[in-house]
């Protein structure tokens, strides 16, 4: 069975509003175990998993990123979105935008990155987030389409000297989850795209101090959006469509 994948960020630990049924299964995979909620959502199977763990207790450094990833895929799941909370550095993303990203810059240190540590592949990343999610997304709500993630360690927030950096590169969201997520997906051959939820600006853009509680009020005022647009994106989106991300591993082994 072909299912729909879930990830949710900072704020997003369930979507069962207009589930008619939710089940828990644990998934064993080869990096550790994964409860994973499987939702019937527009008579469609809904897998969700909140990254951070109900209550927000892992912080991003320590999200087992893997676990994630290969228990979504040994269940079933051909398409993930993911949410993610973003600082911005573009004056024309300001918080409380919706921006769906289309490449990154990785500045992430002591992460597990790869499936593949005993042998050589390749994957293509020139297209670093699905197209196709990218076009249903796109019908799906309010969003600013394109964008470049950058990816730190955390869990501190960024200096402003780090900020001009990451704009003079090219950078325009900042964030701490996107990365190795996204690449994992592609590693597993799932299609996988992220809906960044602009928080604030980010250091050395904004005037304030960054807080964990700005993040928190800004996913509470756009809560109802943010779940139409998922809502949204499971009720339109073709879970059985083939795609160029399901084949990522043609061509990437040595």
């Amino acid at each position: 069975m072909t299912m729909i994948g879930i990830i949710g960020g900072s704020g997003v630990y369930e979507i069962t509003e207009k589930a008619d049924e939710c089940t828990k299964q644990l998934v064993k995979t080869d990096y550790g175990e994964v409860e994973v909620s499987i939702l019937d959502i527009f008579n469609k199977k809904v897998a969700f998993i909140p990254r951070h763990a109900s209550g927000h207790s892992i912080p991003p450094h320590r999200i087992n990123f893997r676990a994630n990833i290969d228990a979504l895929k040994k269940i079933g799941v051909t398409k993930i979105i993911a949410t993610n909370s973003v600082g911005s550095m573009n004056l024309e993303m300001p918080p409380g935008s919706f921006v769906i990203p289309d490449d990154f810059l990785d500045f992430s240190q002591d992460r597990k990155k790869t499936f593949y540590e005993d042998k050589v592949v390749h994957i293509d990343v020139t297209e670093a987030y699905c197209p196709q999610l990218r076009d249903v997304l796109a019908d799906c709500g309010d969003v600013i389409l394109g964008g470049t993630y950058v990816c730190t360690e955390g869990p501190r927030f960024e200096t402003p000297a780090e900020i001009k950096m990451f704009k003079m590169l090219g950078g325009d969201l900042v964030g701490m989850t996107g990365v190795p997520e996204v690449t994992l997906a592609r590693e597993r051959e799932i299609c996988y795209n992220s809906i960044c939820i602009v928080s604030n600006y980010a250091s050395g853009i904004s005037e304030e101090e960054l807080t964990i509680d700005e993040v928190f009020e800004m996913i509470k005022q756009k809560e109802a959006e943010l779940l139409e647009l998922i809502y949204n994106f499971i009720r339109n989106v073709d879970e059985t469509s083939d795609c160029t991300c399901n084949h990522a591993l043609d061509g990437a082994e040595i």
